[in-house]
């Protein structure tokens, strides 16, 4: 209760974050959405005053119904704990249908796709207002678009190598970047509507509806599509409620929303003045309506906000990868927190998956009108499913009544909508969007619904008590008919409530050839939210050769479990948990200290598996995708030990006993020549 009354306090430096964290992508949409919208109608020189008013009617009650009312109002609700996001939302209502999975992992996969689009469209529309722009009499840098793509090419490799550094020191220019940005758009905005005040006509929904169905938009529903790329950012909302809290989320939204359309207002009363005076389609509106002699350091100020959308997407694309881990959505993957706080984590494989994939976008589209086709179709398809989940909460907290129906219809119907608008776009590169989010997708089901198969078909037996193997491993730690495998065996495994473990742990050490050592260990690595923690449990289960570990480690801390146990296992010879391990052959007199050998445990199918054929591939996909993630010695720092991987096989499904039927041995004495019938021959 204390954590949430705090997430709801408002300050004056909370706002500031929020406004630095929460707003980069919604903030950069004034670069491009009036661009697309007069691409996609033929030009500037083709425009009408009822499709400028009709567009940016359009652009601020679609913020308004998406953001303000289905983010802002509705969403932060409904928060777990404080935290925020579709995940989140997912955990509180799970246990109500097993279907819910479904919008869950496809809404998780979009915004991750998303992740790879935002750096590219957003840094590539900010690069651009530098093309044509003069530095000095006839001085041209940046001439071409692929000067234009070496800039932004350059930028993203910059971006994505500093993530392993963390975002505490930049993070904090963030706030007041943002804040001068923001107050940048709605000066600029309130400039250029000067005394042209009959442009609040937009604010009357009638003519965003008279829009979709006048001849003048000659882009149809279609242009719902480029107007949609308004309000992308705006799952940023939910989703971050948990770092800069519900409070500052509500005061510095009603700033930034009033900012954003201003700036729209003033960009439409500048093209309704000037549709005389361009006619290339790829004139941007945005850079267009600012003074030529501080256009350079608008340039300057878009892209500081393109980095840091970017650079917000990059991280929750981090917290996001790490929410599917612990849901069991995605593989394990090595995580580093590179700052002392929790939420701050930088995963490697992301980093270079994301960075990859956000240049090949910028070098396969090449300009960021090509970029705005695929831009927008993932996040149409993340706020479906989120509101398909928060109708599902709403019927969980309130039940069924008219209100959450409306909720629902409504909503739906819009999503609906603007996902249609943006398939429209599917052949100019939509396609593209829905690929990497069907590819996430993929990943994900695999993971998860082969862990599902996996755990469904292993029954009651896929646990054992290790209480109730005390005796059988101190006799075989005693037994000279068997060789010493080591002094120290070590377990990686989950010890599940202090005693029970798979049942694949017990089989290594005592079906695959028994394993004689001195002292069993089984080690569980536990995470903790403090930076610098390091503590640990024993439980002996009243023996001197069996103990469980139960290790607690900071964030911070290093995984070496190796240390940490040479250090454990002379604090319990000392006070005489365990027995001494005197070494007679050593370099290190007086060392009471054996060696160790780590073991870690994977699975493979085993062809006794008697699973469908779909259920089968399931699992073996699931394998395979255990195989190509990080190798498991390097999440305990085992990298150097004497460290063994063994493969158990997976025994899936009911196995119904085969009987082989015994005969008698061919008798092929008959058949062949006798001795006789030879001479003969000869």
């Amino acid at each position: 209760m204390e954590v949430e009354n705090k997430l709801n306090r408002m300050t004056a430096a909370g706002l500031l974050i929020a406004i630095g964290i929460v707003y980069g992508d919604i903030g950069t949409s004034p670069l491009y959405v009036m661009k697309s919208v007069i691409a996609g109608n033929g030009g500037l020189n083709t425009v009408s005053r009822d499709l400028i008013i009709g567009t940016i009617s359009s652009i601020l009650w679609t913020v308004t119904l998406l953001t303000t009312v289905q983010n802002v109002i509705i969403a932060l609700r409904a928060t777990n704990h404080g935290e925020g996001g579709i995940f989140a939302l997912y955990t509180l209502i799970r246990h109500k249908a097993a279907w819910l999975v479904w919008p869950a992992l496809i809404g998780g996969a979009a915004i991750l796709a998303d992740g790879t689009l935002t750096p590219a469209v957003t840094v590539t529309s900010a690069i651009e207002g530098l093309k044509g722009l003069e530095f000095g009499k006839g001085n041209v840098p940046v001439s071409n678009q692929t000067t234009v793509l070496v800039i932004t090419i350059i930028i993203l490799l910059v971006l994505f190598s500093i993530q392993r550094m963390g975002t505490r020191i930049i993070g904090k220019a963030f706030g007041p970047v943002m804040l001068v940005w923001f107050a940048f758009l709605g000066v600029m905005g309130l400039i250029n509507i000067g005394g042209n005040w009959w442009i609040l006509q937009a604010l009357n929904p009638y003519y965003a509806i008279k829009l979709l169905f006048s001849p003048y938009n000659k882009a149809g529903l279609a242009i719902l599509g480029s107007i949609f790329l308004a309000t992308t950012g705006a799952e940023a909302l939910y989703a971050d409620v948990g770092h800069v809290g519900k409070g500052n989320i509500l005061g510095s939204w009603p700033f930034v929303f009033v900012c954003l359309s201003l700036n729209y207002l003033g960009q439409g009363v500048w093209i309704l003045n000037n549709t005389n005076l361009h006619s290339a389609t790829e004139i941007n509106p945005f850079y267009a309506m600012i003074p030529e002699n501080i256009r350079l350091a608008s340039i300057v100020l878009a892209t500081l906000a393109a980095i840091i959308a970017s650079q917000a997407l990059i991280s929750g694309s981090f917290t996001l990868v790490a929410e599917s881990i612990n849901l069991k959505f995605l593989p394990r993957m090595n995580i580093l927190y590179p700052s002392y706080e929790r939420g701050q984590i930088y995963i490697p494989a992301i980093n270079k998956m994301l960075g990859i994939t956000a240049i090949a976008l910028v070098l396969y589209f090449r300009t960021s009108n090509h970029m705005e086709a695929a831009y927008g179709l993932s996040i149409t398809i993340t706020m479906l499913m989120t509101t398909i989940l928060r109708y599902e909460w709403m019927l969980l907290k309130q039940g069924h009544n008219p209100a959450n129906l409306l909720f629902m219809i409504f909503f739906s119907t819009i999503n609906i909508l603007f996902m249609g608008s943006s398939l429209s776009k599917f052949t100019h590169g939509g396609y593209v969007s829905l690929l990497i989010t069907l590819l996430i997708v993929s990943v994900m089901v695999v993971w998860y619904f082969g862990n599902k198969v996996r755990d469904q078909n292993e029954a009651g037996n896929a646990y054992v008590r290790l209480d109730e193997y005390t005796d059988m491993l101190t006799d075989l730690s005693h037994d000279d008919n068997y060789p010493t495998y080591a002094d120290n065996l070590v377990y990686m495994a989950n010890v599940k409530y202090n005693k029970f473990v798979k049942r694949e742990i017990l089989y290594s050490i005592l079906d695959k050839r028994p394993k004689r050592a001195r002292a069993y260990w089984f080690v569980t690595v536990n995470v903790t939210n403090e930076p610098f923690t390091a503590e640990y449990a024993v439980n002996t289960f009243g023996t001197k050769n069996m103990i469980n570990i139960q290790l607690y480690l900071g964030f911070k801390k290093q995984t070496s479990v190796n240390i940490y146990l040479r250090q454990i296992v002379h604090d319990l010879i000392k006070d005489n948990t365990i027995e001494a391990q005197p070494q007679k052959y050593t370099t290190t007199p007086g060392r009471d200290v054996g060696d160790f050998k780590f073991v870690i445990v994977n699975d493979v199918i085993s062809p006794s598996t008697t699973l469908s054929s779909y259920k089968k591939w399931l699992v073996k996909a699931r394998v395979q995708l255990q195989n190509l993630s990080p190798n498991p010695a390097q999440w305990f720092g085992l990298e150097f030990a004497d460290t063994v991987i063994e493969r158990v096989p997976l025994i899936l499904g009911k196995q119904e006993p085969e009987r082989i039927k015994r005969v008698a041995p061919v008798d092929y004495s008959r058949t062949l020549p006798n001795k006789k019938q030879k001479d003969k021959k000869k």
